[in-house]
């Protein structure tokens, strides 16, 4: 009974905090809805971005302020220790396995993806009822990365030769000769590659659906131009089809990129870092939830941060680019 009450305790004060902040809210649209005059922009201007401002602080700006400073901490967050967290990211034994993976899922997931995206997309575009098809190659996109991680794991799945195969893998390959495959996930270092096509297995569909879209609002002018001057095949697709979607190839490879970056659920789901797979983001969490070095899991999410500030800079320029083009 007493777990019960104190259940309902805390069901009570959930409820009631919601209703009070919605409370606040409706008056503070109905302050904004009686405004006059002068007052109204202002006044709209405080009522609408206000609330979203505070938001943002509170969910966004603070956390990452804290995070920084506690970057400079030691592992309790009590005393400053300077730039030594960072130090050692970068030249502790055994911490160039994360950083090298890191950039290895950096440069390979995002370029196969969108190459095999914008191929898939090439070759749908000219079969019949090519929705069917994109929906069940898109359709990976809405499993979460756990559950795709699960998926993978059983075809990944290693048994003795002599007993049934369980793994699809496995199973393939003794149909083809191989006596005793391998422990996959253990294979070093092609186990990193068997877990980026994962990666590679969800964003396919992103990309082939975006580069698609952007394939046919090329306009049917400017197609027929090129092949009326004798474009045709590959040069038609090299000089006028990958200039005309360059934005969004774009936009695409750094959107993987960014996801990438954060890669964690499938690194901690199929083999917990081990084997010669860890990277950044596993290696955060490592740090800051299982050791509880809180200095070091924040210099690590502050390397991430930094990293991805590029990305998400450079993709805005772009797209303001294409839209002045416009």
């Amino acid at each position: 009974m007493e777990e019960l009450s104190a259940g309902l305790a805390k069901v009570g004060t959930g409820v009631a905090a919601v209703a009070i902040v919605l409370g606040l809210l409706l008056l503070i649209f109905f302050i904004g809805s009686r405004a006059k005059g002068r007052l109204q922009s202002p006044v709209a201007i405080v009522v609408f971005l206000g609330p979203a401002i505070l938001l943002l602080a509170y969910g966004l700006i603070v956390p990452a302020f804290r995070t920084t400073v506690g970057s400079f901490q030691d592992a309790g967050g009590n005393d400053w220790v300077g730039l030594s967290n960072y130090v050692w990211i970068f030249t502790a034994e055994g911490n160039s396995t994360f950083l090298i993976n890191t950039v290895l899922w950096l440069i390979i997931a995002p370029v196969m993806s969108t190459a095999l995206g914008l191929t898939l997309a090439l070759l749908l575009d000219r079969m019949r009822r090519e929705s069917i098809s994109k929906s069940l190659i898109f359709m990976p996109m809405a499993i979460s990365f756990v559950g795709a991680g699960i998926i993978w794991g059983l075809i990944y799945e290693y048994r003795d030769p002599s007993k049934p195969q369980v793994g699809l893998l496995s199973q393939v390959v003794m149909w083809l000769g191989v006596e005793d495959p391998p422990n996959w996930l253990l294979w070093q270092p092609f186990n990193n590659f068997l877990l980026m096509i994962i990666m590679i297995w969800i964003q396919v569909g992103f990309a082939m659906v975006v580069l698609s879209a952007a394939i046919k609002a090329i306009p049917s002018d400017v197609v027929e131009a090129a092949e009326l001057d004798g474009a045709s095949g590959f040069r038609l697709f090299s000089k006028v089809t990958i200039p005309m979607i360059r934005g969004t190839l774009i936009v695409v490879l750094t959107t993987i990129m960014i996801a990438v970056l954060k890669i964690f659920d499938i690194v901690r789901t199929m083999t917990n870092g081990n084997f010669g797979t860890q990277v950044v983001a596993n290696e955060m969490y490592a740090q800051a939830f299982v050791s509880f070095d809180v200095g070091r899991g924040s210099a690590l999410a502050v390397v991430l941060f930094v990293a991805v500030i590029p990305l998400i800079v450079y993709n805005v320029v772009q797209l303001r680019k294409e839209k002045a083009i416009r």
